[in-house]
């Protein structure tokens, strides 16, 4: 499940750090204030659906891909690659997957892998979720012109600009995914973008882009933790989330008060 779907269903994290480190971690940047979030548009024709998501939205739009394929067993051929906060080998080795993860010699201590494989669709859908706790999967694909998906292999710094001067068409071209246009489909999209608007929809929509924004109101440090960047990572965090849609011009908002 995507953090953010999970995070809407359940707000205010209990220990979050310990049990919900694949929301967690999407947070460790974030001191307090506004900040950008997370961005994605859902648009169709009579015969397909395109997703078009800014960074954080690329494991999602790729697992909707890939469940519209009916087939589990089909091969899929991907390309991208992988990027660690942590040494994941024995975990890949586990998984029969032969990618040869690389620590990074930057500043930023990750792991990254170059990825050119062939794997089942039920088993890559799978590895999605796996790597949701610790890892970055930037992956590309194409069966087909309406069952494809394209990331970029480079995630881009984040945004510095106020959220009134978000610049969510430049920032939604990270990763692009096309499905076919059917009622199944579509039903699924709109459970795993947009569960919490459903409701508010138009029939005859066009287009619908979905901002995520954070306002952090208070930063809750470890007690007995020295080390800098522990400090960072540990840190709970409090505050509200909120989402809007756009569709066809009209806006609407929810709020959510979190704790992550």
């Amino acid at each position: 499940m995507h953090f953010l779907k999970e995070l809407i269903e359940n707000p205010e994290l209990d220990n979050p750090a310990k049990n919900y480190m694949n929301i967690h971690r999407h947070f460790y940047r974030y001191s307090k204030g506004n900040f950008i979030g997370p961005a994605i548009k859902i648009s169709k024709t009579s015969s397909k659906i395109t997703l078009k998501g800014t960074h954080e939205y690329e494991d999602l739009i790729a697992e909707l891909v890939l469940k519209s394929i009916k087939d589990e067993e089909k091969i899929i051929e991907i390309e991208g690659k992988l990027i660690s906060g942590g040494d994941i080998s024995e975990m890949l080795e586990g998984y029969g997957l032969n990618w040869d993860l690389q620590k990074s010699k930057g500043k930023t201590q990750n792991y990254k892998a170059v990825i050119v494989d062939k794997i089942k669709n039920k088993k890559l859908m799978e590895i999605i979720e796996l790597m949701r706790e610790s890892s970055y999967l930037l992956i590309s694909f194409q069966l087909t012109p309406s069952c494809k998906v394209k990331t970029n292999k480079k995630i881009p710094q984040p945004s510095k600009k106020k959220i009134e001067d978000d610049d969510v068409n430049k920032r939604i071209s990270f990763t692009t995914g096309y499905l076919e246009n059917t009622e199944e489909n579509l039903k699924s999209v709109f459970e795993d973008v947009i569960p919490d608007f459903v409701t508010d929809l138009p029939k005859n929509w066009r287009s619908i882009i979905l901002l995520n924004n954070y306002k952090i109101t208070d930063i809750q440090l470890p007690k007995d933790v020295k080390d800098s960047r522990l400090l960072r990572i540990l840190a709970i965090r409090k505050g509200k989330i909120i989402r809007s849609i756009e569709v066809d011009s009209e806006i609407i908002e929810k709020q959510y008060s979190i704790i992550v």
